[in-house]
């Protein structure tokens, strides 16, 4: 068999290769790296702004009649606002109110339920939009403004309500 020490690993000697191979090799890369910023790679360079430029420069071009392929003209567009869709009552319904309405979750009176809404609606519609747009603590739950989506218009939420009452009637 032979000597059991000249078999093994000294773990000692291949740490202290493997850390030197290591720390080598990061001088190396750093002298890259130094080297790649000294040479020339100056943001305020001119030659280097340029080279920017032509690396972002456009494909292609739109020709218009009359002018020159040369001639540089820059349109400003203007951005439009979106266009806000106003939603009618079944649709902020169907987005908004039918989570709570829909089944009467949290003591909310569930759209159809005559006999949920006959006392409610005797109140009156303003009463009714009141509570809508500002919310309503009650004895048997509670709703928050405009049902928790105050994106939503005033108009909106009372074409939602006008929704409901007619379904609830």
């Amino acid at each position: 068999m032979g000597d059991p020490d000249q078999n093994s690993v000294n773990w000692s000697t291949l740490i202290t290769v493997a850390a030197i191979s290591i720390a080598a090799a990061l001088f190396v890369l750093l002298g890259v790296v130094g080297e790649l910023n000294r040479s020339g790679s100056n943001r305020d360079d001119p030659e280097f702004q340029a080279a920017v430029l032509e690396n972002i420069r456009p494909y292609g071009w739109v020709a218009i009649t009359g002018q020159s392929i040369e001639e540089e003209v820059v349109i400003e567009v203007a951005t439009a606002e979106p266009a806000a869709e106003v939603m009618s009552g079944p649709q902020v319904y169907n987005t908004a109110c039918i989570a709570c309405h829909g089944t009467g979750i949290a003591g909310a009176p569930a759209t159809g339920d005559v006999a949920a809404w006959v006392p409610r609606i005797a109140q009156g519609s303003a009463l009714l939009n009141e509570h809508a747009l500002q919310g309503l603590q009650g004895d048997t739950g509670y709703m928050p403004p405009k049902g928790g989506r105050v994106d939503l218009s005033d108009e909106e939420i009372i074409a939602a309500v006008e929704y409901i009452v007619l379904k609830s009637q």
